[in-house]
């Protein structure tokens, strides 16, 4: 019992310290490098320094070896003062848990720890521009030509492909596969020539984190960076760190709608209308009431998803649930913020406005929420045939 209590501790501090992160160090930057969509050099920095980057990456391997409901936890916090900057620990983090889940024991030897270190840093490759949620349509194709892979294609809305230096890379090693997820691999895409990053997206929010097009140009990588060692498992391997990136982005969601809540909450006390602060008109505390009443259940749900993950349940329907509901949640809350700071919300002086920006992209990212809806449908047939 002891050592459970240990645990908890250190979760509790490390809590603590990202708390502290927040304020000290992304709070007083957030305005105005959103508003010139500027990277955070100095915060991802820092986040090395406090080994987030390797914060699920299990301890031999140098990382935090943290549980997934601490990491939620963790995300959730960073994205309530700022979701872009959760966005550039989440995307590493599933190229990370890949190769943790997937990779064969030389290749966890080799690059966990420099993922841990954030020496090595990036994300997945997966989307490209004619194919999105439908991820067997990818034509990125990869042959092999002595002990290489050699690659061409286009990925875009690849995060941290412009400061990061690797991600795992979907490719189609048998491109005339039946059925085609068997033609399909993962490969460690470290940056060389021919891995080129042919432009930054300009986004309505999201702003400050390098989302970028990719262009392969007989890229040559090494045979031995295929995922596992077995072509044809690649979507396999993607679609498990994909619960994981919903269970985040769920998270994100919770810290966008927590964030929503704080701004309206505050500013309803101090903002005065005949003769009182307006958190005591029935209308504001109809709108709080809701606000508060989403967010929670958002971060029950997304607290359950995280503990299947950890069990090692299958989870898709679990993390779909909380995906679902909590960015909506988001949406929905830094609509009503905006609503209760009137003409303020509008402005570009207060935060409401970048929360509305942001929450949109939530519920469209790591498959829409209609994909989502239908999930959760399929699962609920099966686990109750009639």
């Amino acid at each position: 019992m002891h050592d459970m209590h240990d645990m908890q501790e250190e979760d509790r501090m490390m809590l603590d310290s990202v708390d502290r992160f927040c304020v000290t160090e992304i709070d007083p930057v957030v305005h105005d490098l959103e508003a010139k969509d500027e990277y955070p050099f100095e915060i991802v920095e820092k986040i090395k320094e406090m080994g987030l980057f390797g914060c699920i990456i299990s301890e031999e391997y140098g990382g935090l070896g943290l549980s997934t409901e601490i990491y939620s936890q963790i995300i959730e916090r960073i994205a309530r003062s700022w979701m872009s900057v959760s966005g550039i620990v989440n995307s590493h983090l599933i190229m990370a848990s890949a190769v943790q889940r997937a990779g064969t024991e030389e290749q966890k030897a080799e690059f966990l720890p420099r993922f841990a270190t954030g020496e090595l840093r990036g994300g997945i490759g997966l989307t490209e521009p004619d194919c999105g949620t439908d991820l067997q349509a990818i034509r990125t194709t990869a042959k092999l030509d002595g002990n290489h892979y050699v690659v061409n294609g286009t990925k875009t809305w690849i995060t941290n492909s412009k400061y990061g230096n690797c991600i795992a890379l979907l490719v189609k090693t048998d491109p005339k596969a039946d059925p085609r997820h068997r033609g399909m691999s993962l490969l460690i895409a470290e940056k060389g020539e021919g891995f080129n990053v042919t432009r930054k997206l300009e986004k309505l929010g999201y702003r400050g984190i390098d989302t970028c097009e990719l262009e392969f140009k007989d890229y040559r990588v090494p045979a031995d960076r295929l995922i596992g060692g077995k072509e044809g498992k690649g979507l396999q391997q993607i679609l498990s760190g994909l619960e994981l990136g919903r269970i985040n982005v769920a998270s994100r969601g919770v810290g966008v709608a927590q964030a929503a809540l704080d701004e309206a909450t505050k500013y309803s006390q101090n903002r005065k209308t005949f003769g009182k602060p307006i958190c005591e008109h029935q209308a504001i505390q109809l709108q709080l009431g809701e606000m508060a009443t989403r967010t929670e259940a958002a971060r029950l749900l997304t607290r359950s998803a995280a503990r299947a993950y950890d069990l090692g349940k299958r989870c898709d329907m679990e993390a779909g649930m909380a995906k679902y509901f909590a960015t909506e949640a988001a949406l929905e809350n830094s609509i009503a913020a905006m609503r209760i700071h009137g003409g303020y919300g509008y402005s570009k002086e207060y935060n409401v406005e970048r929360l509305y920006r942001d929450a949109p992209l939530l519920t469209i990212g790591e498959g829409t929420n209609e994909l989502q809806r239908m999930i959760i449908a399929k699962h609920q047939i099966e686990r109750n045939p009639a």
